[in-house]
């Protein structure tokens, strides 16, 4: 039996205090919708009805991307009415067979197992309702069942009487029906409530009442059918989001000097005996190879690292792709562009910016390569600057095998220096340097007898 899934996420999220809509407020360094999404896309659903309504342009935009399958589609709710007003609309959009399935883009650390068996309900003609005990259920609808334990309908809060009130199971809203039943219990939906909204919640009394079973699935935690109403309960999720994330690390294989103090924003990968120390952020797409080390204060994005790297404190790597057995930091900043061979060591305050370094080559301090193509084992002096700008455009510095460029040496571009070639410290290069030539570029010293120094203006 196929199944259709419908994604709630017409809400204004008033109480975010945001001109953000509430579903593209980031988790995980995502919007909270996406992680919804991905979860639903495992099931390999026919297709997936998205109900936007608030900035309903701007979720659709965030989406774009996650619509690899071609099976998003979009129902504008222009008027709230409810869930059960939302349901329907989508209902509309989608085949009269298969399975329906309602998830929340506010509710975004729901998990596959969950949700499939919320589906296998479903496939088996029942209802499959998610279900889950709260300490403080404060004003969530509540779960009614009569004295054998069966799930007889859900009461809102704001409906619910001082006893039903006690109750500390509520529903999630999620749950998923034969869709031949649900266009039946929807057509049926009435808004005589407090709120005079269409509750979708109230299809549980008519599938009792047609003598379809209610099958209550568990949640796992509190945590996984919570919702975000504000930022205070998002960054809640945050960090049980990020606790996830690292969990799931440390069984691939990594080691964390505090779990508590890492930050992950995109997918990482790892391999074995990898170490992360505190304080790390990273970002976007992050593969770190077997035995690769991250100092405390890092920043890793959209980078690979190969084997047995070690990255300094407070270095930070972006859009690079790092070699084995090299050396970062600490305090270095490796750009997007770089491209970093086998132990080539970047040292404190280097810069680096599309630029390839060759096996072992290394720029140990206060550097700046940028736009360069520097072979192996090549000495990069301190303070040695690649000019590769003229304000206009930037040119290309190529330094070949085995070169050596002195301490503070000043490299304008575009220039080349072959292979085994030495800069004397203090050079300001403008013309190439052939094979094993020694290269000095600067002005003679003079030493001047009988020299004033400045003195202090009397009036200043």
């Amino acid at each position: 039996m196929p199944t259709d899934i419908v994604v709630l996420a017409a809400g204004k999220g008033t109480r975010m205090n945001s001109s953000l809509a509430k579903v593209l407020h980031p988790l995980a360094g995502e919007p909270m919708i996406h992680h919804v999404i991905k979860t639903a896309q495992r099931l390999e659903p026919r297709h997936i009805a998205v109900v936007i309504g608030h900035q309903g342009a701007d979720v659709r935009a965030a989406l774009a991307a996650q619509n690899d399958s071609g099976n998003l589609i979009w129902v504008e709710q222009e008027q709230q009415l409810g869930t059960g007003h939302a349901v329907k609309l989508a209902k509309d959009h989608l085949p009269d067979d298969g399975a329906m399935l309602v998830l929340y883009g506010d509710v975004p650390l729901i998990t596959e197992d969950t949700i499939r068996a919320c589906e296998d309900a479903a496939h088996q003609g029942q209802l499959g309702l998610v279900v889950a005990e709260f300490n403080d259920p404060a004003e969530l609808g509540r779960i009614i069942r009569d004295d054998t334990g069966a799930v007889q309908e859900i009461v809102e809060f704001k409906d619910a009487t001082p006893e039903q009130r006690q109750i500390s199971e509520i529903n999630s809203g999620i749950l998923a029906a034969p869709l031949k039943n649900m266009a039946q219990w929807l057509g049926r939906l009435q808004s005589n409530n407090v709120q005079q909204e269409y509750y979708l919640t109230d299809i549980i009394a008519m599938a009792v009442q047609d003598g379809v079973d209610v099958v209550p699935i568990q949640a796992s935690s509190e945590v996984e059918v919570t919702g975000v109403n504000d930022r205070v309960q998002l960054a809640q999720l945050e960090r049980h989001a990020q606790k996830r994330l690292v969990e799931q690390l440390m069984l691939d294989g990594a080691s964390f000097a505090d779990p508590a103090r890492v930050d992950i924003r995109g997918q990482v990968r790892v391999g074995k005996d990898c170490f992360i120390d505190a304080n790390v952020l990273l970002t976007g797409e992050v593969e770190l190879s077997d035995g690769v080390r991250i100092g405390p204060g890092c920043v890793v994005s959209d980078s690979r690292i190969g084997a047995g790297t070690e990255v300094l404190a407070n270095t930070v790597v972006d859009g690079a792709d790092v070699g084995p057995d090299c050396s970062l930091g600490p305090f270095a900043r490796v750009r997007p562009g770089s491209v970093l061979g086998t132990g080539v060591k970047i040292g404190n305050f280097v810069e680096t910016k599309k630029t390839r370094l060759g096996d072992h080559s290394k720029a140990s301090h206060l550097a700046y390569l940028g736009d360069a193509e520097i072979g192996s084992e090549v000495n990069i002096g301190a303070g040695t600057v690649t000019c590769n700008y003229d304000g206009v455009n930037k040119h290309p510095t190529n330094i070949g095998d085995g070169a050596f460029i002195g301490t503070n040496s000043t490299l304008v571009a575009p220039l080349n220096i072959a292979a085994k070639a030495f800069v004397a410290a203090g050079s300001a290069l403008t013309k190439d340097v052939a094979a094993e030539q020694l290269a000095v570029g600067r002005s003679r010293q003079r030493n001047i007898d009988g020299w004033s120094a400045p003195t202090k203006d009397s009036e200043n």
